[in-house]
């Protein structure tokens, strides 16, 4: 047996000569089949089984101890992981819950290999997270020194992943592999957030695929999926503008038919367009944030303030002009309100509104936005800063 990539590999036994069988070469000649030659070497092994052209051994293996288990003695391994989703947020720590047990229970533990990877979805890749065996450990990637294995009670393989990101949303297996026997469970993360509609000061269908990326990014956030964007539908974004999505394709979403958005004759929900060439078509993007880790406000100043001076102003309050995504998650999740407009790092003018009031605004809540205003007009800003 082989240990590779997590997997284990079986090497196939061809037949071999029989010593005191002289019998068996001459056959395998003048027959030139190889059944025969199966059929005349396995009484040379009679204690050595073949299934499906792969070789075990029955005897089991030393545990260390005279106690032998036989890897075909009915003893089943039991991976437990968590039915509900875990809800969390930017910045955290969170644990991936993930025990495993035998049934029946083993007299002697045996050796494992734990794996932990995040499953592929919304075209993204999958991605190896944590390897451990025995003592060595392996994180990989993004989670190198933020995941840790934790072990606080015997047979637990639960996960640790440290200072979340808007990319850690998703689904995690937990996997516990046992000799020839593994077995995995899964574990949904999702980080509550936000998605907002982005396009850049060039306006509007600016962006191919490999931009949108990059836009959200610039504002704290990642290309959302449509899971999310359907989610943000369900809870009343209405949007006629098409953007691009984590898994290639172009949609968005509408809660009031009117006729520039598909029609009248519609019922609410996704527009798509389907699947787009990434490099070659151009949209806008939805994008993602989290709740995040921090404090945006509103820096009250005795002046209004050029976008260079709003950036200086931040700094010097020991903070950093906030970024879009940063506005939309304090508006989200810490109720931010304030009906007065502010730069923000894309050099774009927005405010945020909870609660709706005459001379702010649609009475719907939400973040107004004044576009991307002269850099030398002056307005106030919002900061954010780092807790």
């Amino acid at each position: 047996m082989n240990w590779s990539a997590g997997h284990l590999t079986l090497f196939t036994l061809g037949p071999r000569p029989c010593p005191g069988r002289p019998g068996a070469a001459a056959m395998h000649a003048s027959v030139g089949l190889l059944l025969p030659v199966l059929l005349l070497t396995l009484p040379c092994a009679p204690g050595l089984p073949f299934y499906n052209g792969f070789y075990y051994s029955p005897g089991g293996r030393d545990l260390g101890s005279d106690h032998r288990e036989s890897l075909f003695n009915g003893v089943k391994l039991v991976v437990e992981t968590p039915e509900e989703t875990l809800f969390t947020h930017w910045g955290a720590n969170v644990t991936l819950p993930c025990r495993y047990h035998y049934e029946p229970a083993l007299a002697s533990p045996r050796p494992v290999r734990i794996k932990w990877w995040k499953l592929s979805e919304n075209g993204a890749p999958e991605q190896d997270v944590l390897v451990t065996i025995g003592q060595r450990r392996r994180s990989f990637g993004d989670y190198e020194g933020r995941v840790h294995l934790r072990q606080d009670q015997e047979r637990e393989a639960s996960l640790e992943l440290r200072d979340l990101r808007p990319e850690d949303s998703g689904r995690y297996r937990c996997e516990v592999i046992d000799g020839l026997e593994d077995e995995s469970g899964v574990v949904e993360l999702e980080l509550r957030g936000v998605v907002f509609p982005y396009q850049p000061r060039q306006g509007r269908y600016q962006l191919n695929f490999h931009e949108a990326q990059q836009a959200c990014e610039e504002q704290g956030a990642v290309v959302a999926s449509f899971e999310q964007l359907f989610r943000a539908w369900e809870e009343g974004l209405d949007w006629c503008n098409a953007g691009w999505l984590q898994d290639g394709s172009v949609q968005y979403p509408i809660t009031l038919p009117r006729e520039p958005c598909g029609g009248l004759g519609l019922a609410p929900g996704m527009r798509s367009y389907g699947l787009r060439h990434r490099r070659l078509h151009r949209y806008d993007v939805f994008c993602f944030t989290a709740a995040l880790k921090g404090q945006v406000y509103y820096l009250e100043h005795p002046e209004k303030l050029t976008l260079a001076e709003a950036r200086e102003a931040c700094r010097e309050d020991g903070a950093h002009i906030a970024k879009v995504g940063q506005l939309f998650a304090a508006w989200k999740f810490r109720g931010l309100d304030r009906c007065d407009a502010g730069w923000l790092a894309d050099g774009s003018a927005r405010y945020p509104v909870a609660h709706s009031r005459p001379n702010c605004g649609p009475p719907e809540p939400g973040v107004r936005s004044f576009g991307f205003p002269d850099p030398q007009s002056r307005h106030g800003v919002y900061c954010h800063r780092q807790r």
